[in-house]
């Protein structure tokens, strides 16, 4: 079977939504793929004491803000998923689910997208399929002959998994600081970071995390010195569950380690730990493997882009992925502005507007 739309956006979490959304508004047919069987997107895969870094207000997708969580001032990812899936319903997109796609091929005039579902013909398309189907674990050496278990960010769901066993939670970022910090009352837990934790002024959140990412992509694109970005502030966000364990004194890192033993970790100054959990907080690839076919890959893996656009097939655009494709679009907050410019651009590009 074989439909043919204007658009088709892969990736049906909060960057779908909100491609569809002012694709929707601009007046193009779209499609929006999304390989999960629910509403929501990652969020529904997330660690049980997962919290926003804003306040709902301020952690909104276009056009609906998020309805306060009864008694907390940051909320959950259940919260979260609850407003997706009313955001979907309410702007009535067009999501097709559970639909997996296989590749993105040029075909003519139109690209061609195969998925398990059938074939979509599109005269441009949006890749929003994030970075938490493609976690990343480094290479170290022993890792293969650990005898305990090891899960990444994408596995891990609450300390009653782990309960009175030897962890050992390796990232020095807001994963690891909150997985660590999780786990820091009801477990024998090791945090390791490969430099000293930096954390952010308390009183900065998401607000102002967007904020100062805004800022810097204004001062690079008037040619002014680069700010630094979020990175300048810091690692982590001192979120309350993250600041409590901190000041309790639970939350000492150590140095990072250099391989592996069959029991644990080792340091080349003859340090040791004992470990009957590796839990790998490090990050994430961008989950491009569907875009192979099209022969655009650069330098780290990642597609050269201009704003949103791909440099080597302006009918693509990317969106959700990080600082590269929009100032902080892999968060709630910041995705609707470079949503609304991919849609703006891509109107321009089938002569909609």
């Amino acid at each position: 079977m074989t439909r043919v739309v204007d658009v088709v956006v892969i990736g049906g979490g909060q960057s779908g939504l909100a491609a569809g959304y002012h694709l929707r508004r601009l007046g193009l047919e779209c499609a929006v793929l999304d390989a999960r069987p629910a509403p929501g997107g990652a969020w529904r895969q997330t660690w049980d004491s997962l919290r926003l870094f804003s306040p709902a207000a301020f952690s909104s997708l276009p056009g609906r803000l998020m309805p306060p969580q009864p008694g907390e001032t940051y909320p959950d990812a259940a919260h979260v998923v609850t407003y997706l899936t009313d955001y979907e319903q309410r702007y009535e997109l067009p999501v097709h689910r559970p639909v997996r796609v296989a590749g993105v091929h040029r075909a003519d005039e139109l690209l061609r997208v195969d998925t398990d579902s059938g074939v979509w013909l599109a005269r441009a398309v949006i890749s929003a399929t994030g970075t938490w189907s493609s976690p990343f674990v480094p290479a170290v050496p022993g890792r293969a002959a650990f005898r305990g278990t090891q899960l990444h960010t994408v596995g891990y769901t609450s300390p009653r998994d782990v309960s009175g066993r030897k962890v050992i939670v390796v990232g020095g970022g807001n994963s690891g600081a909150q997985i660590a910090a999780d786990l820091a009352y009801d477990t024998d837990l090791t945090w390791v970071t490969p430099r000293e934790p930096r954390y952010l002024a308390d009183d900065i959140d998401g607000r102002a995390l967007f904020d100062h990412a805004t800022a810097r992509r204004r001062a690079l694109d008037e040619g002014r010195t680069d700010t630094g970005g979020v990175a300048s502030l810091g690692d982590i966000v001192a979120v309350p569950s993250v600041r409590d364990a901190r000041d309790a004194g639970l939350l000492r890192a150590q140095p990072m380690f250099d391989r592996i033993t069959p029991g644990g970790i080792a340091r080349a100054d003859g340090t040791t730990a004992e470990a009957d959990v590796i839990i790998w907080c490090t990050g994430f690839r961008p989950a491009l493997s569907h875009l192979a076919p099209l022969g655009l890959r650069g330098p780290r893996g990642r597609i050269p882009t201009s704003g949103t656009r791909a440099l080597g097939e302006p009918r693509l655009h990317l969106l959700g992925y990080g600082d590269w494709t929009g100032p902080a679009s892999a968060t709630l907050i910041g995705v609707g502005r470079p949503a609304r410019e991919a849609a703006r651009e891509i109107a321009g590009l089938l002569g909609v507007v």
